[in-house]
């Protein structure tokens, strides 16, 4: 995970590239690190996620599931550091690059952001019944309220993916851009974002129902 600021933009890059971004717990708790710190300098005031080499991020590290200790991190790691609700009420305006395999995990974290522009030739998906869980990132409650609830509900119950020409019109991205030309799109996307006055700026995220405390 890479984090650098200049002026007004933070930039949060997901950085495992040799494993699609899978994002495992240490990008977790690099993520909340990364958050707080945005939000704690004044001078930032949008906040850009993207994804090093190929794609965003292909979802969760699943290589991490399924022993004891992983899951009871995973638990501990969720209710200590609610990294999408940190997100979702986070002070600045965030913006997803999207580009590749925009899958599971990697797919809500920019549907807790407030704009998505992704890249021509990406694909999207919640993949987890596949896999016999559910979209565990809060998934079920965002994506029916990005797009129409009967599209997020067979998208997520057949774990299909959809291209970019689908998610435009679904308006689960706002802008589709030429692959080379995504970093440009996002750059003036911000600048147009930073030339608004703060009470202007875009703020749809969807709420997520308090998760319970974590028993012992």
């Amino acid at each position: 995970m890479l984090f650098d600021i200049h002026g007004a933009v933070a930039t949060i890059t997901l950085n495992r590239p040799s494993r699609l971004n899978a994002i495992n717990l240490e990008m977790r708790d690099l993520l909340w690190t990364y958050l707080e710190a945005a939000r704690d300098t004044p001078e930032v005031e949008v906040i850009v996620f993207k994804g090093a080499g190929r794609c965003f991020s292909a979802g969760a590290d699943i290589s991490e599931f399924g022993t004891a200790p992983s899951i009871m991190d995973a638990r501990r790691s969720r209710h200590e550091r609610p990294i999408w609700e940190l997100m979702l009420s986070h002070r600045c305006t965030t913006v997803a690059a999207m580009h590749g395999y925009c899958y599971g995990a990697g797919l809500e974290l920019p549907l807790c952001c407030d704009l998505r522009i992704a890249a021509e030739g990406s694909r999207f998906s919640l993949p987890e019944v596949t896999l016999g869980y559910i979209p565990s990132a809060g998934g079920t409650q965002t994506f029916p309220r990005r797009v129409p609830p009967g599209v997020a509900a067979d998208l997520i119950l057949s774990g299909e993916s959809i291209g970019t020409e689908e998610a435009l019109r679904w308006r689960l991205v706002e802008r589709v851009v030429p692959a080379g030309e995504l970093a440009g799109a996002v750059a003036r996307r911000v600048d147009e974002v930073l030339a608004l006055a703060p009470s202007s700026r875009p703020r749809q995220r969807p709420e997520l129902v308090a998760c319970p405390p974590l028993q012992a």
